[in-house]
């Protein structure tokens, strides 16, 4: 069974919706920690739409488990990882205007900025996923710039509009799999996963962590945070 990282964003979404103190994110890590979450994953974005730089260090400060840092290669961000020194940190495409991260980030096509960050990070003693397609070519280049881990982006598997299309996408996943864990990398798998579609990318042999956070927040509001969390760690495990 993989690890679950839940991803806390959207309690910071609601929170930001009116500028208050609360839910707290804290509060909202804490609850999912002792659901049994395995990590807690926040997006710092450059535009500051919902995790806030404080969030990160007072969740750094307070939770038990890992914090896995989603970040892009910017460099105010890059400064603050390394001075929070979360446990993880995974690298991200980024636009402005986007609602989500909508692909993966092509690590092939700025192998020298992408790993000179790589390797800072590295340096201080975080482990550096790269959030990427499963796509053969930005596996090899992870590698090639010494990242620890990749998580492959499973947003088309998760918005699949039919079987036929799901099952087409899944195959891809499943073969880039094999591909990340011969090449020595750590396989993590994230995006648009719920609680229709998680399992069939959980049982995949070797898949080591799965990040969610839509979803099981989605689900909160109707059977609680620490429901949703275990909701979705049964369904990974059945």
């Amino acid at each position: 069974m993989p690890k679950l990282g839940v991803n806390i964003d959207h309690v910071a979404t609601l929170r930001q919706a009116r500028r208050e103190g609360f839910p707290d994110i804290v509060e909202a890590a804490i609850a999912c920690e002792l659901a049994g979450a395995e990590g807690i994953t926040c997006h710092l974005r450059e535009d500051r739409r919902h995790i806030q730089d404080a969030d990160v260090y007072a969740l750094k400060r307070s939770i038990k488990t890992k914090l896995n840092l989603e970040m892009a290669a910017s460099e105010d961000i890059v400064r603050i990882a390394l001075d929070v020194k979360p446990r993880d940190v995974c690298l991200v495409p980024e636009k402005r205007h986007e609602l989500t991260t909508e692909g993966g980030l092509d690590v092939a096509g700025n192998i020298k900025s992408l790993g000179d960050v790589v390797s800072r990070l590295r340096s201080s003693g975080i482990k550096v996923s790269m959030f990427i397609n499963p796509d053969k070519n930005q596996i090899v280049a992870s590698k090639e710039i010494g990242a620890d881990c990749v998580e492959l982006h499973t947003g088309h598997y998760a918005n699949s509009r039919s079987a036929q299309e799901r099952a087409k996408h899944l195959a891809v996943i499943k073969e880039a799999s094999v591909r990340v864990l011969e090449s020595g990398l750590i396989l993590n798998c994230g995006h648009g996963l719920d609680y229709s579609n998680a399992r069939d990318v959980a049982v995949i042999p070797g898949m080591r962590e799965l990040n969610i956070g839509f979803s099981i927040i989605a689900r909160a509001l109707f059977v609680g945070l620490e429901n949703a969390v275990r909701e979705m760690k049964k369904l990974c495990a059945e």
